[in-house]
């Protein structure tokens, strides 16, 4: 007893079993029909999940390792920017403040520098000093240190330093601008990090916009700071101060700059074209 099935091609028709006594073959059209269409069918050519499957495939993998390593160099930059600024944040080198080291008519003088949480005091031995130097310093001398945070933050009080008052507005200003700089750097991690992971070129864009935004922050932030330090001069002249910026401020200049730099490889990065194609055309080499 014979079991009739019914089976479509590829574009649709309808394939039936061959006739008794028929030779299997292709059609006159060069068609295949019959166990061949069948076979066909079994294999996958005619079904639309393959070309599926591949379009999935290109589509995710849309990053080169060329790109992938260009990307990688360029978060490094911006890592290097990062580690600057919370080495800079973290620290209370700022800014220097010291009186004449014969100020206090003694064998010791007193010396202060601070950050944007605390602020340090340090007596020195005069002795110690160089002879050619007429203030008292630098920090970095041995001698007894005291160091208490600001309290800004907390109660809202200004510090006083060698009978000058401090300008809390201008501290916990540059301070914030710090710490939403951070933020923002952290942003531009996750989303470099995203990128990388799910290949994915889109990301470069919020990361370039997250290291540029918060190496401009940075610099505000140094600016702003050296704006509190002058206002903290001009508060009283009884006490006749030298003041000089301190390596901390220079890691964050380093920094802002660093990532400013970070943030345009990333825009260059998410071009669809190369700059220096564009730039530089290329000639033929039949020309």
């Amino acid at each position: 007893m014979w079991s009739t099935f019914f089976v479509t091609d590829e574009e649709g028709r309808t394939v039936g079993p061959p006739a008794p006594g028929t030779v299997i073959g292709p059609a006159p059209g060069g068609a295949p029909q019959g166990p061949v269409g069948l076979a066909n069918l079994m294999s996958g050519r005619s079904t639309f999940g393959g070309n599926k499957r591949r379009r999935t495939t290109s589509a995710g993998h849309t990053m080169s390792e060329a790109q992938e390593g260009k990307i990688k160099l360029a978060f490094f930059v911006a890592i290097v920017g990062v580690v600057l600024t919370v080495l800079g944040v973290g620290t209370e080198f700022w800014v220097e403040l010291a009186p004449p080291k014969s100020f206090y008519n003694n064998q010791t003088c007193l010396t202060a520098h601070y950050g944007l949480w605390k602020g340090c005091t340090k007596t020195l031995w005069v002795a110690d000093i160089d002879p050619e130097r007429e203030s008292c310093g630098p920090a970095e001398l041995p001698g007894e240190s005291n160091c208490t945070y600001f309290k800004f933050f907390t109660t809202g009080e200004n510090a006083v330093m060698f009978q000058k008052t401090t300008q809390k507005n201008l501290n916990v200003a540059a301070a914030m601008l710090a710490m939403f700089s951070l933020f923002l750097m952290v942003m531009g991690a996750i989303c470099i990090t995203m990128s990388l992971s799910k290949e994915i070129l889109f990301f470069l864009k919020p990361a370039s916009v997250c290291f540029i935004l918060s190496g401009i922050l940075v610099l505000l932030c140094l600016v702003v700071f050296h704006q509190s330090v002058l206002a903290l001069l001009a508060s009283d002249h009884t006490v006749p101060l030298h003041h000089e910026l301190s390596w901390s401020v220079s890691c964050i200049g380093c920094a802002g700059a660093v990532l400013i730099i970070g943030g345009i490889l990333f825009v260059l990065l998410a071009l669809p074209y190369s700059p220096w194609q564009r730039c530089l055309p290329q000639k033929d080499s039949s020309s």
